[in-house]
C-alpha cells in the first residue's frame, strides 16, 4: 500500500467512525432524525424491527465499515457501505436542517458541502484498486490475448497446411502420378 493511502484512508474513515459511535451513543435522537427513511425500511423487512434498532445498526456499520477501510482490510467493499451510508445522512440532515434563519441556512449549506465532499471521498476510494488491475480491465486484456493467441495459431495453422499441400504435390509430382 503506497504512503499516500496508508494515509489517507485513516484520515477519511475518522470521520465516518465517530459519527457512528455518535449514532450508537445517541440512538434515539438517530432513530428521531432518520424517522422518515427508518419506518419505510422497519415496515419492508420480513422481521419485526423498531426503529431505534435500525438506528443503532446503521452507527454500528457505519463504525464496522469505518474501521475496515481505516485498517485497508476489505477498503473497497467498505467504501461502498460508508457511500450509501453518507449519501443517506447527507439526504436526511439536508431535509431536516433548520432554515428559518440565515445561520441555520448557512449550516444547512456547509454540512451539505461537508457530506456531499465526504461521500465523493468515499466513493473514489470505492473504486481504487490501490494501483493493481481491476477485474474488468484484467477480463479485457485476458480476452484480447486470447483473440491474438488465436490468431497466431489460425496464421501459423495456414502456414503449416500449405507447405505440406506444397510437399504432397511435389511427391506426386515426382512420382509422375
Amino acid at each position: 500500500m503506497s504512503f499516500a493511502r496508508t494515509l489517507a484512508r485513516p484520515m477519511l474513515a475518522s470521520s465516518f467512525v465517530f459519527a457512528g459511535l455518535d449514532k450508537l451513543k445517541n440512538a434515539d435522537d438517530t432513530a428521531q432524525q432518520l424517522s422518515p427513511l427508518l419506518q419505510k425500511a422497519a415496515a419492508s423487512l420480513p422481521f419485526q424491527a423498531d426503529e431505534k434498532m435500525l438506528a443503532r445498526v446503521i452507527g454500528g456499520t457505519q463504525v464496522g465499515a469505518g474501521v475496515l477501510f481505516g485498517l485497508g482490510k476489505f477498503s473497497r467493499l467498505s467504501a461502498t457501505v460508508l457511500t450509501v451510508i453518507s449519501l443517506l445522512n447527507t439526504f436526511v440532515e439536508w431535509r431536516s436542517a433548520d432554515i428559518s434563519t440565515k445561520a441555520g441556512r448557512e449550516a444547512r449549506r456547509n454540512q451539505l458541502l461537508k457530506n456531499v465532499s465526504l461521500s465523493g471521498g468515499a466513493l473514489l476510494a470505492s473504486v481504487d484498486t490501490a494501483g493493481k488491475p481491476g477485474l474488468a480491465w484484467r477480463a479485457e486484456h485476458i480476452a484480447a490475448d486470447a483473440r491474438k493467441t488465436a490468431a497466431e495459431a489460425r496464421k501459423t495453422t495456414g502456414k503449416k497446411l500449405h507447405n505440406a499441400d506444397k510437399a504432397v504435390r511435389r511427391a506426386v509430382h515426382a512420382t509422375g502420378a
